[in-house]
């Protein structure tokens, strides 16, 4: 079955993360996408697996991998005018360019939207940034950390007498690689209707933002954000997570607690709190909470979490799932049911498993087609099988260490 953006190419001028997941995710559901990588060093991404002390000789480069599976490795100088004429040729016919370079960097190397709109009009020119283009810190350089940092999320996670918290993983540039994405899609679709091509820019703070909205939400009309709340006292005891006697926690989410209060209390064990007048309301298991989450503490320590699944599915219609860890994931009977979680042939280290696209499709799905490149793997068949040059043309190219 034909995937979505089969016949859309991308230039990806992108390093770390934020933009490689954007392109990533345009290669997944069948873009073309040309990695351009500076031609000594390449993407600093492919050095992070070793520069954390990992024999990467038997292992994947997990984060390098992750992020640029589906590509083709170009590798150009980009301080030589050939270098730049490439990319000027590649962009006439292609219709996506992204690069998430510091503002400022793009303009100094030739390859800022004004320029290459020379070249193609019509073009999609895709932005990650990490404070924005516009401002007093546009220019400012930026990382995940930060992006989690400046948009409030650190205080957001946690209780409220913890310090500021971080939040593993690089969300926020997962995030907003997956928003510049969304960004691309929707510039795609406005340019088949109208015709016209146009600049596109996500930051890590609008997106870390975006992910927070129902706080900020909160923040911009009632002028509070939504508060940190302690376990041991959150106003909805049923709205909380338990330990049980293995050491798993199980996590709860009725927020109409007053409708499965009766048959949670009969399940749980303490049958004779149904009526009592400190937990009988909601309200009242509010202005308790700390009381009834110390009784269920104490209750959910006495069964394994197998068990708990069990009697609370005999029990009543109750939400409650297991809390995992990202260790749990691969495991889960849910996502591999769903298949979150794919198999692709590495070419070295055999097959390896990756996460796939979150979005199923029922006519053209998504798929991973290769793992990464391997350092400019395809600089000649690209030149040669896209631009049209003599290998006599890309002979003279490396001799004068253009590619």
């Amino acid at each position: 079955m034909p995937r979505p953006l089969e016949g859309i190419r991308v230039i990806d001028w992108t390093i770390w993360q934020q933009g490689p997941v954007s392109s990533m995710m345009l290669a997944d559901l069948g873009a073309n996408v040309i990695k351009i990588e500076e031609r000594e060093k390449g993407d600093p991404g492919r050095g992070v697996a070793r520069a954390s002390g990992q024999d990467v000789s038997s292992m994947p480069n997990f984060y390098f991998e992750a992020h640029n599976r589906g590509k083709r490795s170009v590798t150009l100088d980009l301080k030589k005018p050939e270098a730049r004429e490439v990319i000027y040729k590649l962009v006439a016919t292609s219709d996506v360019f992204i690069q998430n370079f510091r503002p400022g960097a793009a303009k100094r190397a030739g390859l800022d939207y004004e320029t290459l709109r020379t070249h193609n009009p019509k073009l999609i020119y895709a932005s990650g940034s990490g404070f924005g283009k516009n401002g007093p810190d546009a220019e400012r350089p930026c990382m995940d950390y930060l992006g989690l940092a400046r948009s409030g999320i650190m205080n957001a996670v946690g209780g409220p007498d913890d310090p500021p918290m971080a939040v593993q993983g690089a969300i926020a540039d997962q995030m907003a690689g997956t928003m510049l994405s969304y960004g691309v899609m929707t510039a795609l679709l406005h340019r088949e209707r109208h015709g016209e091509g146009q600049e596109v820019d996500v930051s890590l703070l609008s997106a870390m933002a975006w992910l927070q909205g129902l706080s900020v939400a909160a923040r911009l009309m009632i002028g509070n954000e939504l508060p940190r709340s302690k376990r041991d006292s959150t106003f909805n005891p049923l709205w909380n997570h338990y330990r049980c006697a293995d050491g798993r926690w199980m996590a709860f989410a009725m927020a109409q607690a007053d409708r499965w209060w009766s048959d949670f209390a009969k399940t749980v064990g303490i049958p004779e709190l149904i009526d009592d007048e400190r937990f009988s309301t909601m309200m009242n298991r509010g202005v308790n909470a700390a009381a009834l989450i110390e009784i269920l503490d104490e209750a959910f320590a006495k069964r394994s979490s197998e068990q708990w699944c069990k009697d609370l599915d005999a029990g009543g219609d109750f939400i409650f799932t297991l809390v995992n860890s990202v260790t749990d994931l691969p495991d889960d009977p849910q996502v591999r049911a769903n298949n979150v979680i794919a198999q692709v042939e590495h070419p070295n280290l055999g097959p390896l498993e990756m996460l796939n696209l979150p979005v199923t499709f029922s006519q053209s799905p998504s798929e991973i087609t290769s793992t990464a490149p391997e350092f400019g793997q395809h600089t000649e068949e690209v030149l040669v099988e896209e631009l049209g040059y003599t290998w006599d043309e890309v002979a003279a190219l490396r001799e004068k260490q253009v590619i």
